[in-house]
């Protein structure tokens, strides 16, 4: 079995070239989509001197099973998934960029990715974004957060009718975030499908207008 499904996997790179950029955003794509899928969302997120990275799951998912089930059943595709993540944050601040100028962000199966992957490893980004994520394994399950965000900003936007996302998910993620010293905006927009609309697209451009140059 392939234990590191991720490595090698394509990385889609749009907006500014390294050295004209101010910040690298990490978008992370969900289940069954490629990093294709994300331009749409990256050209609407895009302000001046933004660099974006658009990794490719294997098998177009960063996981097998449920994000809010037992983790085990999901390595060692998670462990691969979070090093993706690791890589890249690598990469950019190889290219120069503190952590202060690089955002993580996702949709879906991305965000829980994005959002697991920060409060593992929590340091002052210059920002997260979850649009209808949450963190992974079971809701409620105790965890040992340790580390601070000194104040980063942190967007978590979703549905209160969500399938796959629920409130619940949803607020334990917001309570990770602030137990964690990060300043959380926590947006549910009644009715919306499982997708990402308008005014979360706004939350997220004041987040990376913030980041800094």
């Amino acid at each position: 079995m392939n234990s590191n499904i991720h490595l090698d996997q394509p990385v889609l790179t749009l907006g500014a070239d390294y050295q004209d950029a101010g910040a690298v955003v990490i978008l992370l794509h969900g289940r069954g989509a490629r990093a294709e899928s994300m331009i749409p969302l990256a050209e609407e997120l895009q302000i001046r001197g933004l660099r974006f990275l658009i990794p490719q799951a294997g098998k177009k998912r960063w996981y097998p099973q449920s994000a809010f089930g037992p983790l085990e059943p999901n390595q060692p595709d998670l462990d691969s998934a979070l090093g993706a993540v690791e890589g890249l944050i690598n990469q950019a601040r190889q290219a120069g960029f503190s952590e202060q100028q690089i955002v993580l962000g996702g949709f879906s199966q991305g965000a829980c990715l994005a959002a697991e992957f920060a409060v593992r490893n929590p340091s002052r980004y210059g920002g997260v974004f979850i649009f209808s994520g949450g963190l992974i394994g079971p809701p409620g399950e105790p965890r040992n957060l340790t580390g601070s965000f000194d104040s980063m900003p942190v967007f978590i936007g979703g549905s209160d009718l969500d399938p796959w996302i629920s409130f619940e998910v949803l607020k334990n993620a917001e309570n990770a975030f602030e137990d964690l010293n990060a300043m959380v905006t926590f947006k549910i927009y009644p009715g919306m499908p499982h997708t990402v609309n308008q005014d979360e697209i706004e939350q997220v451009k004041k987040i990376m207008q913030t980041v800094r140059k």
